[in-house]
Formats: C-alpha cells, structure tokens, sequence
C-alpha cells in the first residue's frame, strides 16, 4: 500500500501533534484509542458536511491509525489528485460499474493489515438507505466493521465498536443503524 499522511516518516508525527492541538481548540473529542494489527472496515455517519472530511483527518491522525477512504472521483481532479491520494483517498466513479467490492475485497486479501473507511450514506446529502458496499467488502473478506461516527451535539468523534457481520444483510443493516440512530451530524438537517 502506498504512503500517506498516516504513514509518512517525519511528517506524521508533526502532524499528529498539530491534530491534537486543532481538536483542542476546536473543542472536538476525539473518542477510541489506538488499534494495533488494524484489519476491518471502517464506516463513518452521519456524513453530512465537508467539515466530516476535516475532522475525520484529525482524529484518525490522533489515534495513529493507518487508514484509507473511498471518496467520489470529482473530489481528485487535476492538481490536487496528488495530494488527495496522499491524504489516503480512493477515488470512486459512482456512474460506472467497477468491481470496486471484488477489488477491495482482494486487497484485504493481499494486504495483513487494511483499513478502508467506507461512509455508507454514500454521500453528504440526505439519503433513506445506506449503501451496502461496505458490508459486501467485510463479509467477503472476513473482517470486521468497525463504527466510527460524528456526534456534533456532544463534539465528539471517533471509533465505536466492532460489528461481526453475520452475512444476513437485512438482519445486521438494521443493527447497525441502530447505532447512529443518536447521533447529530454537523448539519443535523441531512441526517
């Protein structure tokens, strides 16, 4: 897997430090601690402002997690598609068919230690269902779902509790749900 902002020498001790300090001033706890032998997928809700993709970066910096996210091809446009990766991005076309769960499942198989962070909405507007890629990819790698999520009436995000999807769909999206059932996103009404 390639270098990024998680995995720099130097740079991402600085930065690390540089994230606990913004969380501070901001106001925002980051919430989980550090997982060593990192192998699941990782979702993020309520996803509901640009500002998720800031916070996200500081948190994930603080907790010293190596991880990667899946994001729309329009957020990789030339320049900047560089530094987008960097920041541990995938690009997805979400108008073409790509195999991108068979994909990502073979990486997880190649790879001792993946975290792909999967926002399940699919997007920052509101929507009535998730998208079930993420599931796909967990159970067909065989690794789990770990919830991480934003919480803006308590300012606080970070990383919840691992899910063992059981390979039943319509018994385990509902539990999963379930969880974020509480939580406000950053602008509650796209929640």
């Amino acid at each position: 897997m390639r270098t990024t902002v998680f995995s720099t020498p130097l740079l991402t001790p600085l930065l690390r430090i540089i994230a606990i300090g913004l969380l501070k001033l901001s106001g925002w706890r980051a919430v989980g601690r550090p997982l060593e032998n990192a192998r699941f997928v990782l979702i993020g809700a309520p996803h509901t402002s640009n500002w998720d993709f800031v916070l996200m970066l500081l948190v994930i910096l603080k907790l010293r997690m190596r991880i990667y996210w899946m994001g729309k091809n329009s957020l990789f446009p030339f320049p900047v598609a560089g530094l987008m990766k960097w920041l541990g991005g995938i690009p997805v076309d979400r108008n073409r068919h790509q195999n991108l769960v068979e994909h990502t499942v073979r990486q997880y198989h190649e790879n001792p230690e993946l975290v792909v962070l999967i926002p399940p909405e699919g997007t920052r507007s509101r929507v009535k269902e998730w998208k079930t890629g993420f599931y796909h990819i967990a159970v067909n790698a065989g690794v789990p779902v770990l919830m991480g999520y934003i919480d803006a009436a308590k300012k606080e995000a970070g990383l919840a509790d691992f899910f063992h999807p059981s390979g039943e769909i319509e018994a385990d999206m509902p539990a999963i749900r379930a969880f974020y059932a509480d939580k406000k996103g950053i602008n509650p009404e796209n929640t």
